[in-house]
């Protein structure tokens, strides 16, 4: 599995830290061989993110961007790009504050709950499947090791 990092807010957080918890739900989830990106923006670039693909013109805290189907037929020997992550530092920072946990605990939340919509899970249109999907795994990974700038 292969997962790349783009740090536009300056976050400071590890490729690998990020990595190891996207890896751990797409082992959790028995997904084969993937690339998934991950972004990390600020207000102004998560808002022009969510009006443009949400049509909802305020910032969020995570968006997630399939590309690939699991049912796409894949190349041989090339790894399915299942598609993008994008979290805002800000409201990160500011959930974190809110539900009184670290910022790197909500970062991690973050991650696990894109990485389950990137896999089709939809908690806007289930009966709870994916927040507890969501629950199960973030209480088996390890809270990413960061603290901000």
């Amino acid at each position: 599995m292969s997962v790349e990092l783009d740090d536009r807010a300056g976050s400071g957080v590890l490729d690998s830290e990020i990595a190891r918890v996207v890896d751990a739900v797409l082992e959790a989830e028995s997904v084969g061989e993937v690339e998934v990106g991950v972004i990390i923006v600020g207000d102004a670039d998560m808002q022009t993110l969510n009006r443009e693909h949400r049509q909802l013109d305020s910032t969020t805290d995570v968006l997630s961007f399939p590309i690939d189907e699991d049912d796409d037929e894949p190349l041989a020997g090339v790894p399915r790009m299942l598609g993008d992550i994008a979290i805002c530092l800000p409201v990160v920072m500011e959930q974190a504050r809110e539900r009184e946990v670290s910022p790197a605990a909500e970062l991690t939340d973050l991650l696990v709950h894109g990485t389950l919509h990137l896999l089709g899970y939809d908690h806007e249109t289930d009966t709870g499947e994916m927040l507890v999907r969501q629950d199960e795994i973030g209480d088996e990974i390890v809270t990413i090791a960061w603290q901000p700038a």
